[in-house]
Order: structure tokens, then sequence, then C-alpha cells
């Protein structure tokens, strides 16, 4: 069973520590934020932050009842905006999470879907996926910034605070 708490706190983490990354990748140039690199589904540290950021977006919406998918994620050339977007993304988050209960997060209930399909979903697994997400993306882009000589700092990759 899932508290609205417990899935603050490791909402909260993966947001800090997406906010690490994005402090780290506000070192890099323009273009090296939108090289792209063959044998990435998001090809680019850019459409990456993007796509996770977005992704949270979205099912953020489906657990509200909507179902709101763009055909192409948002383009992003620059950290600062890339920020913004995480702030405000993370924000309606944990305004979710703090106006729910225990019994809403953890009982399944039916849930529309891209594209415009009814599933039977439980929330807080919605919620633990999105989190796993951004670590799942968060090594993606580990990768490119190595790829681009500029591999992040210690300690980032797996922080614990």
């Amino acid at each position: 069973m899932f508290t609205p708490q417990a899935l603050l706190d490791l909402h909260a983490g993966a947001h800090a520590s997406l906010r690490g990354l994005l402090d780290h990748c506000a070192t890099l140039e323009a273009a090296e934020l939108g090289q792209g690199f063959p044998g990435f589904g998001y090809p680019s540290i850019s459409t990456q932050f993007a796509h996770v950021i977005g992704a949270e977006a979205y099912w953020v919406g489906v657990l509200q009842g909507r179902c709101e998918v763009d055909e192409e994620d948002p383009v992003f050339t620059e950290i600062p905006a890339l920020e913004a977007y995480r702030a405000q993304v993370g924000a309606a988050t944990r305004a979710y999470l703090e106006g729910t209960t225990v019994e809403e997060l953890n009982t399944a209930r039916p849930m529309m879907t891209w594209p415009r399909t009814e599933r039977l979903l439980v929330p807080a697994r919605i919620l633990l996926r999105v989190t796993t997400h951004v670590y799942d993306h968060k090594g993606q882009i580990a990768a490119l910034c190595r790829l681009l000589g500029k591999p992040i700092p210690s300690g980032l990759d797996f922080p614990l605070a």
C-alpha cells in the first residue's frame, strides 16, 4: 500500500536528481544539447529531458481525467526553459499527490490513455512508473554526456538524498 507522503518523497528525490542533471547540462553549449546520437530513442540531451518531463505531464493528466497528447514533444534549446518545464510539471504532480488519499492511490480505476484506450490502472503504480522513468532517462543523458566528453560528476548518477 502506497501513501501520498511516500510517493511525494520519491517524487522529490527524482526531481532533485533531475534538477542536478539539468544544472550539469547547463555547462553544455546549445549545439551539444541538441546533438543527436544514433542508438538512442531520443537522440539528444534536450530531447531526453523534454521526453521524461513530458511523460510525467501526460500521466498526471491521465490521473486527472485528461488524455492530452501532443504529436511531437516540445522543443527546448536551453536549460532554463527545461528547468521551468520541470518545475511546472513537478508542481502539478505534487499538487495531485497532496490532494489524494491512500485509498484513491491504491484503487484501480478506468482511465483514458492514448490512443483513446480505456484501461484499468492503479494511480500509485503510474506514479512509481513516472519516478523510475526519470532514472531510466537520467542514465541515457549521463551516457550522452560521456559521449560529449562531459561526464556527470560523481554522486549525481545515484543520489541518496
